[in-house]
């Protein structure tokens, strides 16, 4: 008989939790923002301006990733670990500014550190145990925010790969919420 394997530590099971959080606090998101919003015109144009950059981000890294086949190492994962993460943050940004309620930033900021960064931690240990070489990536390539040199690759862009992996519908997606943000500013806040 072999000895029991060690119980999950605390942090370990924090994450498990929270990584099945995800979906449904994006849920719990869209529903505050619809609720909560009180945007103008000017307000969701300039938002979804300050958005773009992260939806684009976004795009980008799904243009170039393999989940669990390759440790993907080229377009912005030579930059930063996590450009998904980071693209969501910027969009979020840019959409909290088009609802022009601060509440609803704080909302989003809570739910990104209780809930995507444990999150980021339990999908890194798992690349860990996948490639032997993510240590040596995690060393040299930031987590969110790129501040060091990048790694150099010669892998491109693959608009199919971009297709398999859906990001089209965080575009949708963020093109349905400026669209509702902008009939919310027509009809609910004329004038503002």
């Amino acid at each position: 008989m072999s000895p029991a394997a060690p119980p999950p530590s605390f942090s370990k099971r924090y994450a498990d939790f929270v990584a099945r959080l995800r979906v449904p606090a994006g849920f719990v998101l869209l529903a505050a923002f619809a609720w909560f919003s009180a945007p103008s015109p000017e307000s969701v144009v300039l938002g979804a301006l300050l958005s773009l950059p992260g939806l684009l981000l976004r795009g980008w890294a799904a243009g170039h990733l393999r989940k669990d086949s390759t440790l993907t190492t080229s377009g912005p994962y030579a930059f930063i670990r996590n450009p998904l993460y980071a693209g969501t943050l910027i969009v979020a940004a840019g959409m909290a500014f088009a609802a022009r309620e601060w509440p609803l930033a704080l909302l989003f900021g809570a739910v990104f550190l209780f809930v995507y960064l444990p999150a980021i931690s339990l999908e890194e240990q798992h690349l860990r145990d996948l490639f032997p070489g993510f240590r040596d990536y995690a060393r040299r390539v930031p987590l969110l925010i790129p501040y060091r040199g990048r790694i150099p690759n010669k892998q491109r862009f693959s608009f199919a790969q971009y297709l398999y992996n859906r990001e089209y519908e965080a575009a949708i997606g963020f093109l349905a919420g400026v669209g509702f943000l902008l009939a919310k500013a027509h009809y609910f806040f004329p004038g503002t």
